[in-house]
């Protein structure tokens, strides 16, 4: 399949069961927490996706200016966010989708917002939108799974979904990757620029003369995060560590190594309801 007849196609992105039930329920009370309902949305890439392509529309006036989730809150109101959520409610039974087990993708994308956010302030970049980027950063995964089944379940017998290599794999096969469907995804939505940018070149950084340091934080926090999910030992980690990015960015290994979300997740499980 081409790429634009992939973007052309319509998706339900699956978004997380509790998280959807726990939306609904908060939405339900009469004195809704607005601080609540936004760390909800901020675990779950589909629900991010949906609330950002309302808030960056024509309806709003403000394309491509709306980052995160509380930017789109601020904006939206309590019914629109209610229609989102039920919307993501009647696709809640899409529990499996064949090549991705959803509970670990969930919870490897949450891991990445949260370093590539912590890694945007050491570099003084936005970190709303470094969250942002690295919550959503692999949604073209999912397009690809759910728009064209077949051809990526070849790809998903050669090589496991978050290995480090999986990018060149489905260039080499398909001529695109996930980051170029999630950037046409947030092109066609008119998501801010840095962030479509940020998206498209996250496998590369700096390679294509296109100078967006979210790209960078974003492609370090996917290996972090990859090669935690791998297991890999130290000295691999060494090795494997993308070192030209790092060096543009003024991050070492130890720098990377030492921004560590799965000793946030570990100490704030109760509150992530993946």
């Amino acid at each position: 399949m081409e790429l634009n007849a992939l973007l052309a196609m319509q998706f339900m992105l699956p978004s997380i069961p509790k998280v959807v039930a726990l939306l609904l329920s908060e939405l339900d009370r009469e004195d809704v927490d607005l601080r609540k309902i936004t760390q909800l949305i901020g675990t779950d890439p589909a629900l991010t996706t949906s609330l950002l392509r309302i808030a960056n529309s024509e309806s709003f006036k403000l394309q491509g200016m709306i980052h995160s989730v509380s930017e789109a809150l601020a904006l939206l109101s309590l019914s629109q966010v209610r229609s989102v959520v039920v919307a993501a409610a009647s696709g809640v039974s899409l529990r499996s989708l064949p090549g991705i087990h959803l509970q670990q993708f969930w919870r490897y994308s949450l891991q990445v917002a949260k370093l590539s956010r912590s890694l945007a302030g050491l570099v003084r970049q936005n970190q709303q939108s470094a969250y942002t980027c690295g919550l959503i950063h692999a949604v073209g995964e999912l397009a690809m799974h759910i728009g064209m089944p077949q051809e990526v379940a070849l790809l998903d017998r050669e090589v496991d979904l978050l290995d480090l290599g999986r990018a060149n794999v489905e260039r080499l096969s398909l001529g695109f990757c996930y980051a170029q469907v999630g950037a046409g995804l947030a092109r066609h939505w008119h998501f801010p620029q840095p962030m479509v940018d940020a998206l498209e070149n996250q496998h590369a950084p700096f390679e294509h003369d296109v100078y967006e340091p979210l790209a960078g934080v974003i492609h370090l926090a996917t290996w972090r995060v990859r090669a935690k999910e791998a297991g890999l030992p130290e000295r691999t980690l060494a090795v494997t560590f993308p070192g030209a990015v790092g060096e543009v960015l003024g991050l070492d290994i130890d720098m990377v190594l030492q921004q560590n979300p799965f000793d946030w997740l570990a100490q704030s499980s109760a509150h992530i309801p993946l």
